[in-house]
C-alpha cells in the first residue's frame, strides 16, 4: 500500500499566522510561535520512513522554491478557495500520483504522538470504506485519513468552528462510511492552549 501524508502549512509572516495568539502575544511572537510549532511537525513526519510526505503550503507561488529549501522538504501549492476546497484539491492530488491511503495534518498541534498517526494508518488498511478522524478538543480534528475522495467531507462545513467534527461525523455517514476516531489531542490556537502545550511538555527537553 502506498501511502502518502499531506502537512498544510502557512508561510510563516507576521499578521498571516495565528492571529488569535497575535492578539495577545503581538504579530511577531506568534509567527515565531508558529514557526517552532511547523518544525516540530515536520521533525515528526521525518520519522515516517514508508510513508510519502508533502507540505502543501498558503503562500506566493515564487515562495514556494525558498520554503521547501529552507525547511528541507517536498513542497506543493495549495489551491486556492476555502479549507475544504483546498483539503479535496490536495487529497485528489495525492491520489492521481498512486497513493492508495491518504492522511491529512496541520502544524496546529505539534505534539500529536507519532503512534497516532501510524494508528491512522493502520486503521486505513483494514477498514472497509474506511475514513479516520483525529478529533481536536475545539471540536475540530487534526487529523483526517482517507482512501479516496469523498466530496461531501470537503462541502457544507463551518470551517474553523467548533462544529467542523460534528459535521463532517454526519457527511461521512451520509457518504456510506464508517468512520474511526483517534484518541483527542489539543490544537494551539489560544494563550490557554499555549500554556497547555507548555505543561503537557515540562520537562520533556
Amino acid at each position: 500500500m502506498k501511502k502518502g501524508l499531506i502537512v498544510f502549512a502557512r508561510e510563516p509572516l507576521p499578521g498571516q499566522v495565528k492571529t488569535r495568539l497575535a492578539a495577545s502575544l503581538g504579530d511577531q511572537l506568534a509567527t515565531d510561535i508558529y514557526e517552532n510549532m511547523l518544525r516540530e511537525v515536520l521533525k515528526t513526519t521525518r520519522q515516517l520512513r514508508d510513508i510519502e510526505t508533502f507540505v502543501f503550503w498558503a503562500c506566493r507561488e515564487e515562495s514556494l522554491p525558498i520554503l521547501a529549501d529552507r525547511y528541507r522538504c517536498t513542497s506543493r501549492l495549495q489551491s486556492q478557495g476555502d479549507l475544504g476546497e483546498r483539503m479535496q484539491a490536495a487529497f485528489e492530488l495525492m491520489f492521481a500520483d498512486g497513493c492508495d491511503a491518504c492522511c491529512i495534518i496541520g502544524s496546529d498541534a505539534p505534539d500529536v504522538p507519532i503512534a497516532y498517526i501510524f494508528e491512522a494508518y493502520r486503521l486505513l488498511e483494514t477498514l472497509h470504506r474506511g475514513i479516520v478522524f483525529g478529533p481536536s478538543r475545539d471540536g475540530g480534528y487534526y487529523l483526517l485519513g482517507l482512501r479516496r475522495v469523498w466530496s461531501k467531507l470537503f462541502t457544507n462545513i463551518s470551517w474553523s468552528s467548533p462544529e467542523v467534527l460534528a459535521q463532517s461525523l454526519v457527511a461521512a455517514r451520509a457518504s456510506g462510511l464508517s468512520p474511526a476516531l483517534l484518541p483527542e489531542w489539543q490544537d494551539i490556537d489560544t494563550v490557554e492552549d499555549l500554556h497547555d502545550f507548555q505543561e503537557r511538555n515540562r520537562g520533556k527537553r
